[in-house]
């Protein structure tokens, strides 16, 4: 749905931002001179979260220099008197010198050590036993690999930003229904409670978690691609409202103002992949045990990309 929103007339200049998510606007797209900068500025005030400093690397990021980074994406379903679960963690890679996105989906179910806890657990519950910091940390020792930032989403909110950049289109692999809503298998249009419903299911999917996965990773990037339009800026007040109610990051605004001068080239090629496991039954709960080749494989992969 845009906007009815008319451009002024008044004397312009194009300014580029990142109007962000998951991520969303991540590295983004054109938009309007002084009122949307503000808005934008307004937003990201609000959504200004926990501190967080990565102990992995010697030299801080630079992004003139298109330094490779990373991000921790977490989807969490937030409940009354109770912290919840990150039920959707991806990390995201960006190299603008190899002009490209990698993005990492970790099974919720995966078992790990919960650094700062001293446990071994299902990787979502470092969330609700320490918030975002026991995840960084957790997934960080995890992959061996630094995690230079992170975004926290809202899940139930999500819908609200993919009803701001007017819906997504997605191809679907499969004939799926779950709680009242039918998906039929090919390209199909999405509003925002249909793509928060189609990025949950599981069960029905003969892949389980993995399709999943699959479908919130076809969602985050369809957001995206959408977000990255300079139409959809119309919408733009819409946007920022919808991201300062829902979503939480520690970058700052003028680290995504420098990423996206300096990062735009990574969104032409955007890849995909998922860290799989074997269901197993551990003092009877089940996990995503990950074999040691897959998981250095999956390190390897993503320090390869991050140059490190």
């Amino acid at each position: 749905m845009r906007s009815e929103h008319k451009k002024k007339k008044k004397k312009r200049k194009t300014f580029k931002i990142i109007g962000f998510t998951l991520l969303i606007l991540f590295i983004g797209a054109g938009a309007y001179a002084a009122s949307v900068y503000q808005s934008l500025a307004g937003a990201i005030q609000t959504m200004q979260g926990t501190e967080h400093k990565t102990d992995k690397r010697v030299d801080d990021i630079k992004f003139k220099s298109k330094d490779p980074f990373s991000i921790l994406i977490l989807g969490v379903d937030e409940r009354k008197n109770d912290k919840g679960r990150s039920d959707t963690m991806i990390v995201m890679t960006v190299n603008p010198k190899k002009e490209s996105i990698e993005l990492l989906s970790l099974p919720r179910d995966t078992r790990t050590e919960i650094i700062g806890k001293g446990t071994n657990d299902k990787m979502n519950h470092a969330y609700a036993f320490g918030g975002v910091s026991m995840s960084i940390n957790t997934v960080e020792a995890y992959l061996d690999v630094p995690i230079d930032y992170y975004v926290k989403m809202n899940m139930e909110g999500f819908q609200d930003i993919v009803n701001a950049v007017g819906g997504v289109t997605v191809d679907n692999d499969m004939d799926l229904a779950y709680k009242g809503f039918t998906f039929n298998k090919g390209t199909i249009d999405l509003n925002g409670k249909e793509a928060l419903i189609y990025s949950r299911i599981r069960k029905e999917d003969p892949r389980g978690d993995y399709g999943r996965q699959m479908r919130q990773r076809q969602v985050i990037q369809a957001v995206m691609k959408k977000g990255s339009s300079l139409s959809t800026l119309t919408n733009y007040d819409d946007i920022f409202k919808a991201l300062g109610k829902n979503v939480e990051t520690n970058l700052t605004f003028n680290e995504m103002l420098s990423i996206q001068n300096n990062y735009k080239s990574s969104l032409k090629n955007i890849e995909q992949y998922t860290l799989q496991g074997d269901n197993q039954r551990v003092d009877g709960v089940f996990y995503n045990i990950v074999p040691e080749e897959k998981k250095l494989e999956a390190q390897n992969r993503m320090k390869t990309h991050l140059g490190i």
